[in-house]
């Protein structure tokens, strides 16, 4: 592969924010790639926490012009969890959990799979509020997601 054609590496920190859960809530995304950044945020209401969470990568990833080597740090058990554990079974049993209920946050769930596809991912838990400069940016974008509401 030449670099040409080697994806670009693109490093993004995400997070999630609810003021009352559910109520008011934010996301917000950190992109670094070859020396530039990109901030992203937005807000909805009502909506949950872990909506929030996802929505950060999900928009963090529908950003990206094209296929890309990624490093998503994300403070979201969560979200960790069902990308490494959940989601290969909620597809396997048509969006249903183990006791075959309806998967919460489907429509999420389903749209983050999707962008997920295009790119080549290496999921990295990091400890929220903890000092990590990239999810306290990243707190703070979806902070400011939920003040502009």
């Amino acid at each position: 592969m030449t670099d040409e054609t080697k994806p670009e590496t693109v490093e993004i920190w995400t997070d999630g924010a609810c003021k009352g859960n559910p109520g008011p809530g934010g996301w917000g995304a950190l992109l670094v790639a070859g020396g530039r950044e990109k901030e992203l945020w937005g807000g909805e209401s009502p909506t949950t926490n872990n909506r929030m969470e996802l929505t950060g990568v999900i928009e963090a990833l529908r950003a990206l012009k094209r296929p890309c080597s990624i490093v998503l740090h994300v403070d979201s058990t969560y979200v960790m969890q069902g990308m490494s554990s959940w989601i290969a079974g909620w597809k396997r049993n048509g969006w249903r959990t183990s006791s075959k209920q309806p998967v919460k946050n489907a429509d999420l769930w389903r749209a983050l799979d999707e962008e997920i596809a295009q790119h080549e991912v290496r999921w990295v838990w990091v400890k929220g509020h903890a000092g990590d400069p990239g999810n306290e940016r990243a707190d703070q974008l979806a902070n400011r997601g939920v003040a502009e509401l």
